[in-house]
Parts: structure tokens; C-alpha cells; sequence
């Protein structure tokens, strides 16, 4: 009950601010739109399409998602969570909020960049659809636990991405490779080692986030 508190405090603040929802908007509409014009009226290969998508998810995630433990900081509602609620619900709360935030985001994405590029034609939804779903996930949980990192950093700005470019990186490419199947048409069972690594991904960030989380917390 307290992580679903912890997640109405951040859903109402976010109504009142519209911080995230705003970066992540304005971010989305620049970097498809700088893509469009780059292109003007060249044909692009579909696996350039399946990896200028994933690119776009990935800076537009460092937009928003980076302010999951800073604002806390900014407001000085640290110390009061640290007092109400034990690590693992904090970071329950902020996980739930990041996964709902994530996945709006991308479903704007995948359907805007779906409506703009021909390219972008998925053979294998199925495949598409494990592959959006496990990859958000992994995308939430890391970010939520590299926001809690760089809380208490004085550049947190500049730390995000450099802290988040390395973690991210393994989930990136693989979910580019498996979107690429999914737009070439592959069998699922032929993309299964792909997507064996991603679930590992998942689960292990899943796991350490939570075993962590009580050292970052506290510290």
C-alpha cells in the first residue's frame, strides 16, 4: 500500500508539473522530426528504420526518466521517505510510476513512427510485442535505479547518460536485433536466444536494483 501511495504522490505531482510528460513530448516530436527532414526523400534500408526507433526511445528515456529520485532531492522529501517507508517500497513506488511513464511514452512512439516511416512494417507482431513489453521493462528498472545513483550528484545531468549509456547498451542492441526479426518476418522460434537474453537482463537488473537499492538509499 505504501508503494502505491508513494506511486499516487508521483502520478499527482507529475499532473501538476507535467515535467516529464513535457521533456519526454518535446524530445519525441524533435528527434522524429530531425530524422524526417534528414532523410527528405531518400528510401532507407528497414534495418536503419528498426535502429533509428530504438534510438529514439533510448535518448528520449534519458529526458525523462532521469528525474525519478532528483525531484525528491529538489523538493527535500528525501529524508521524509526515508523515515515513512522502508527502501524496497520507495523504490517500488518509483518503479511502478517509471514503468507506466515508459510505456505511454514508447507506445506514442511506436505508433507515430509507424504512421511516418513505410519502412517500419512489422511481419511478426507477436515477436514485436514480447520484444516491446521486456525491453520497456528492463529499460524502467535500469533507469529507475541509475536515477536513484545520481540523485545526490552534483552534475546529474551529465552523470545520467554516461551512467546509463553502458547498463542500457546490452538492452538496446538486443532489442534492436529482435525488432529487426520481427520486421524481417523470423520465426519465433529462431529469435529465442535473443530474447532469452533480454528476460536474463531483465530478471538480473530486477535483482540487483533491489539488493542494491537499501546501500544507494541510505547513502
Amino acid at each position: 500500500m505504501k508503494s502505491y501511495a508513494l506511486f499516487q504522490k508521483d502520478i499527482n505531482s507529475e499532473l501538476r508539473t507535467r515535467y516529464a510528460v513535457n521533456s519526454l513530448a518535446m524530445f519525441v516530436i524533435v528527434a522524429i522530426s530531425v530524422i524526417l527532414f534528414s532523410i527528405g526523400n531518400e528510401k532507407i534500408s528497414e534495418n536503419l528504420t528498426g535502429g533509428l526507433y530504438w534510438v529514439v526511445i533510448f535518448f528520449s528515456a534519458m529526458s525523462g526518466l532521469a528525474r525519478a529520485f532528483v525531484s525528491e532531492e529538489e523538493r527535500g522529501t528525501t529524508l521524509t521517505l526515508q523515515l515513512i517507508a522502508s527502501p524496497s517500497t520507495v523504490f517500488t513506488g518509483k518503479l511502478i510510476f517509471n514503468l507506466i511513464l515508459v510505456f505511454a511514452m514508447n507506445s506514442v512512439i511506436t505508433l507515430l513512427y509507424a504512421a511516418l516511416f513505410d519502412e517500419f512494417v512489422i511481419k511478426n507482431f507477436l515477436l514485436f510485442f514480447i520484444t516491446f513489453v521486456v525491453g520497456n521493462i528492463g529499460l524502467a528498472v535500469s533507469s529507475t535505479v541509475i536515477a536513484a545513483i545520481i540523485a545526490k550528484a552534483g552534475s546529474k545531468g551529465t552523470l545520467y547518460p554516461v551512467l546509463s549509456f553502458p547498463i542500457l547498451l546490452p538492452l538496446i542492441l538486443t532489442s534492436v536485433q529482435l525488432t529487426l526479426f520481427a520486421m524481417d518476418g523470423t520465426r519465433f522460434g529462431e529469435a529465442i536466444f535473443e530474447l532469452a537474453i533480454i528476460v536474463c537482463y531483465d530478471i538480473i537488473m530486477i535483482s540487483a536494483s533491489y539488493m542494491l537499492f537499501d546501500f544507494i538509499w541510505k547513502d
